[in-house]
């Protein structure tokens, strides 16, 4: 089959279209002909040599994908060859065949298109296991989300109004910020020219945001904690903005808050089972419901996979590239 390969760890151009040998299912594991594979900022940073897949899982970039069931390992049954599913990667993605453990799979939400679907299981599942299996995020609460035209943005908007919450969110453009208001979210912050932490301590009436869902990482971290209510939650699944920082106890302390760091990729196979489990039994509803819906920014070729690095790593991008073979 062919796939894109690093040639060197670098920037978009040490990406390939190259022939590897075709994935094989292991035990419990099926093999997808992939119809699209999503991007992530995840994949930026593995190709830039920062971000190592977990042990045994594929070099490939990709950490979603859809398509079609053409192989199954051992003890599973000959009749899902066949079957339209999308699916949580490890890697591999970015090919033409990858090979994923069964409890990964999920059926291909209805009203979504097959290619669509491609880049609707990394960004549900964060975000569901994040808001609700982590923050425990209630109705009434005020959701704060980082990055809110990103595709996790995008669909952290839509799951936190679907569980009620009050949302509020920071982006770096006006499209994006209207983008945002139309899926929902009632406070819209550039943060090229407002201080977040002010204007959701006015939107709340001083208490501040609940849950903060943050893309950023070291350099929003004490800004995040000030803009924290009491019992908030600050859930971190991005590095964008650095790995180190000093973090100001007294201040959780006073607030009695929380601060978590996940990440989906490294988990182990049956807790990321269990996260697909619950998106596609609560999240899929609501698509078929008409309440959350995919946004996708664009859909590239494969070959194309540079350019799509490059129009992420921009920031012109609103919800998802997705790349099909």
């Amino acid at each position: 089959m062919h796939a894109i390969t690093l040639s060197e760890h670098g920037g978009p151009e040490v990406m390939q279209w190259t022939k590897v040998p075709d994935p094989t299912p292991g035990p419990g594991e099926v093999i997808i002909e992939v119809a699209a594979a999503g991007v992530n900022r995840a994949d930026l940073l593995q190709r830039q040599g920062h971000y190592p897949p977990p042990p045994g899982a594929s070099e490939i970039l990709g950490l979603e994908c859809s398509g079609t069931i053409t192989q199954v390992g051992a003890a599973l049954p000959l009749d899902r060859i066949g079957e339209k599913v999308c699916a949580l990667l490890s890697g591999g993605g970015y090919g033409e065949k990858v090979a994923v453990p069964v409890g990964q799979l999920m059926a291909v939400p209805d009203g979504v298109s097959l290619v669509d679907a491609g880049g609707v299981a990394e960004v549900a599942c964060t975000v569901w296991s994040n808001l609700d299996m982590v923050a425990n995020l209630s109705e009434g609460e005020w959701l704060l989300v980082h990055g809110g035209g990103s595709g996790i943005g995008t669909m952290a908007i839509q799951i936190g109004r679907a569980l009620g919450a009050r949302v509020a969110v920071t982006a770096g453009s006006q499209a994006k910020l209207d983008r945002c208001a139309a899926l929902g979210a009632e406070v819209l912050i550039n943060y090229n020219e407002q201080d977040f932490v002010e204007v959701i301590r006015d939107a709340t009436g001083g208490r501040g945001a609940n849950v903060i869902l943050d893309n950023m990482g070291a350099s929003y971290l004490q800004r995040n904690v000030d803009a924290l209510a009491r019992d908030g939650r600050l859930v971190i699944i991005g590095m964008q903005g650095g790995i180190k920082a000093e973090l100001d106890i007294s201040t959780m302390l006073r607030k009695n808050a929380s601060v978590h760091a996940t990440s989906v990729r490294g988990r182990p196979e049956s807790e990321k089972a269990a996260i697909c489990a619950q998106v596609e039994r609560n999240v899929w509803p609501w698509i078929h419901a008409g309440i959350v819906s995919p946004v996708i920014d664009r859909t590239l070729p494969m070959t194309d996979a540079a350019e799509a690095h490059r129009l992420l790593a921009d920031g012109v991008v609103t919800g998802k590239v997705l790349l099909t073979p």
